[in-house]
């Protein structure tokens, strides 16, 4: 037992507002916005008033995708706006914000979805948000004030990252850039004919195990170290690195799952793909301890060689085959934006490494 002047006290979370919870928010909302409103080819001349989906009949075939995307839609907007909304309203009212959010943001798509020819809104569609949203609210909660101020999530990103905040921001996209179909996996610089003129290998036979492996181990490590490089030398590198592995993965199987189905959620998990993590998860031990300028150029070579390789050479047969079951209406508008997110990642992070070093050497001069 501790004396009564020994005791150890237990620590007050200040109730601190949390703008990060805000910001991204808003931002969340304007995504929703955005896909649900793309290609924005509005026809206000239809005949048809912006509020007569409410009284409409329900569509005649509703499937459990349809109703599980709307859910799965809203569920981070509850979620967000709870987080918002603390310290100044808190549970059950926090809870009623969020689910009055939702259903507001929702009435808004569906009501300018009346006015969009390859959109058709519905009562069923509300439904769904608003228990999307709900859900994610009852999931935000619970997780009591130190989350909810944003106290333990700030204090440990500044423990990672510093003020390091662009290579921050890099790593929570980077589970949402694998999101896209590509031919080999982790392979975000898939540029095709944009950058690089096709290759013809007409009966050539290609090891295409190896030949991912090769890629995936090669992107994984490079986008790895460069992570690294934006973390505090303190932070557990490795530990947070596969960890990061581990979301992009689950991410990478439920949106395989939408958008392919079931049976051909797991077909871009192949053996080159499971091989390539294992190396380059490997060789990130001893890469870790080298010095920063050895990550630097370690992490460019391995981007910069997974780039060309991507692009020059065949499509891997799983990708060609899983791309024939590709079910094009499913989360078309969704993919569209995934796959800006899949182009852009890379040239993002590139710059933000060059412009890095370059600070670093005019700073030693």
């Amino acid at each position: 037992m501790y004396p009564k002047d020994q005791r150890p006290r237990k620590f007050i979370w200040p109730l601190q507002a949390m703008p990060l919870a805000r910001a991204l928010s808003l931002c969340y909302a304007f995504l929703i916005l955005y896909v649900s409103l793309t290609p924005f080819d509005f026809d206000f001349h239809n005949g048809i008033a912006f509020a007569d989906w409410i009284s409409a009949p329900l569509p005649r075939f509703i499937t459990v995708f349809d109703v599980s995307v709307n859910v799965l839609a809203y569920i981070p907007l509850g979620f967000l706006i709870v987080f918002a909304a603390f310290p100044r309203w808190r549970n059950f009212l926090a809870l009623g914000i969020a689910l009055v959010s939702a259903a507001l943001l929702a009435f808004i798509v569906e009501s300018l979805q009346t006015w969009i020819p390859t959109r058709i809104p519905s009562l069923m569609d509300w439904w769904a948000n608003i228990l999307g949203g709900l859900l994610g609210a009852l999931l935000a909660i619970p997780l009591g004030p130190h989350w909810l101020s944003g106290s333990v999530m700030r204090h440990r990103f500044d423990q990672w990252f510093g003020l390091n905040w662009f290579a921050c921001a890099l790593l929570l996209i980077f589970p949402w850039s694998q999101i896209y179909p590509q031919s080999s996996w982790l392979g975000t610089g898939a540029w095709g004919n944009m950058i690089f003129s096709s290759i013809d290998w007409g009966t050539k036979v290609v090891n295409h195990v190896a030949q991912e492996a090769l890629i995936t181990a090669l992107f994984w490590l490079g986008t790895t170290l460069l992570l690294s490089l934006g973390m505090r030398p303190k932070a557990p590198q490795w530990r947070i690195l596969n960890a990061l592995l581990a979301l992009t993965i689950f991410i990478k199987i439920i949106f395989s799952t939408l958008q392919f189905g079931f049976s051909y959620s797991l077909l871009w998990l192949t053996a080159g793909a499971i091989w390539g993590m294992l190396i380059a998860s490997l060789l990130l031990c001893w890469a870790l301890r080298l010095s920063m300028g050895a990550k630097f150029w370690l992490a460019l070579a391995c981007l910069i060689l997974a780039t060309i390789a991507i692009n020059l050479l065949p499509d891997n047969p799983y990708f060609v085959l899983m791309m024939r079951h590709w079910q094009q209406g499913r989360l078309i508008h969704f993919n569209e934006l995934m796959q800006w997110v899949s182009l852009l990642w890379l040239p993002l992070a590139l710059v933000w490494l060059i412009r890095n070093k370059l600070r670093s050497l005019l700073q030693t001069k």
